[in-house]
């Protein structure tokens, strides 16, 4: 064998080397952009549902369908937190208002309290209607916050008591962020829904 034909031979491995390589990395690059993209639509989807939710239940504050059983509106908000907040509203577990006043409690979670996901950030929102189970909405909740607005606009400071301070609030806005759930190699995408000065009809009328 001359010195020639092993020059091809190292040749042709390293070609070939080089050529497995390119492919291994294009496979690589393939499903990262697949999985990203599955869960992107998802990352869509679950905060697309979890915002409509929240404004339709927020839009509630002070409402029952029997009116006359909430007198003054104004008493609705019974706990406002950055992170919680508990009123007054008529939600029945099927979705349908059926005139009675029930209380609806929306809190954040620990982020210790998670450990079914990769994702180490993400959440459990707790929905909880009068005395019921509370409901966790687990679709990768990573900020819940509150912040509330008098009659004026101006920002109500913490902490917001009840009922002295609960009274003034005339507005809410929530800002909230999702996350995946889990991630190719740990890259974990987010969206953000914001929810500026969201006005319950029935604390501005009242």
């Amino acid at each position: 064998m001359g010195i020639s034909t092993v020059i091809d031979i190292l040749g042709s491995m390293i070609i070939g080397g080089m050529l497995m390589l390119i492919l291994w990395q294009m496979n690589d690059s393939a499903t990262k952009n697949l999985y990203n993209f599955g869960g992107e639509l998802v990352l869509q989807q679950n905060l697309a549902v979890t915002s409509q939710v929240l404004e339709y239940d927020f839009r509630k504050i002070g409402y029952c369908e029997n009116w006359a059983k909430i007198v003054d509106p104004s008493n609705s908000i019974l706990l406002a937190d950055s992170d919680k907040i508990k009123f007054l509203t008529d939600v029945h577990p099927d979705g349908d208002p059926d005139g009675i006043i029930d209380t609806l409690f929306y809190r954040l979670g620990p982020v210790t309290e998670l450990s079914s996901t990769p994702n180490p950030r993400d959440r459990y929102l707790y929905r909880l209607i009068s005395s019921e189970e509370p409901r966790k909405i687990n679709l990768g909740v990573t900020k819940f916050h509150l912040i509330y607005y008098d009659a004026l606009g101006d920002t109500i400071p913490f902490p917001i008591n009840y009922p002295v301070d609960t009274k003034t609030i005339n507005s809410v806005e929530i800002n909230l962020t999702v996350e995946d759930v889990s991630a190719y190699n740990n890259e974990y995408s987010s969206a953000i829904w914001r929810q500026i000065r969201l006005i319950s009809r029935n604390l501005k009328e009242r």
